[in-house]
């Protein structure tokens, strides 16, 4: 969605903005769920430069307000990097188009996950709300919801999959940082989970060290061939027939 702004007026820039709200995470999660969905991305679309994922950043859709902080946010169409200092924070009327996504963990404080930010997402005109609730025991833990017609309604499967943006996202077992838990991934339209970085790296040191291995057994058969030949030309001499004579 592109938004369109005065370019007569004097607009703030991001620099002159707070970054974010200053409010604390209450949970790791917070922190490294919308971190590990950015890590993917990193990898699945390196060679993209026209995406943006920001973590605990602030979006800001006008200079008198206050800006929206969502955990996680995904933007298509936009510079994946500005300039070297990266950004401190979104500003819309400087980067002219809305999230596609903003991801929402919940914790044990809730923040109107279901409630007000639903509302304030739906006026920006964000497509896509994800909202993660890991300590849900009987509702559904990973909610994503379509905006149509101004209201966000509830998108049935999992992985859940976004046509806007290409992927699915959902959730299950799995290892980052070296814990263990529930996490969220990226899917490709088959339902298959792209790997993270770790285990990219894992898979990639598997594959040499199997390399490396037939290499092994094949230099060993290799060798044992060598030396049947051998022994096979010493009974050969032994029973008078000599090879150079062929």
């Amino acid at each position: 969605m592109l938004l369109k702004y005065n370019p007569r007026q004097c607009l703030p820039s991001a620099e002159d903005l707070p970054d974010s709200d200053d409010t604390p995470v209450d949970n790791e999660l917070q922190d490294l769920i919308p971190g590990l969905l950015k890590a993917i991305l990193a990898l699945i679309w390196s060679q993209r430069m026209d995406w943006f994922f920001g973590v605990d950043m602030g979006i800001y859709s006008h200079p008198e307000e206050d800006a929206i902080v969502p955990d996680g946010f995904l933007s298509l169409g936009v510079p994946r990097i500005i300039d070297s200092d990266l950004r401190l924070s979104y500003v819309l009327w400087e980067e002219k188009e809305v999230p596609l996504l903003v991801l929402e963990v919940v914790s044990q404080t809730r923040r109107g996950e279901y409630s007000h930010k639903k509302q304030d997402y739906a006026q920006l005109g964000i497509l896509y709300y994800a909202i993660y609730n890991p300590l849900r025991k009987r509702k559904p833990r990973l909610e994503v919801y379509q905006l149509e017609a101004g209201e966000y309604q509830l998108l049935e499967g999992e992985p859940v999959w976004l046509a806007k943006i290409n992927l699915g996202i959902g959730k299950e077992q799995g290892t980052y940082q070296g814990i263990t838990r529930e996490w969220l991934y990226w899917y490709d339209e088959q339902g298959k989970r792209y790997l993270t970085p770790e285990e990219t790296i894992s898979a990639t040191q598997q594959q040499l060290q199997s390399t490396e291995n037939r290499a092994l057994v094949a230099e060993k058969q290799l060798k044992q061939e060598r030396q049947r030949a051998k022994r096979l030309e010493a009974l050969l001499r032994e029973a008078g027939i000599d090879l150079d004579d062929n």
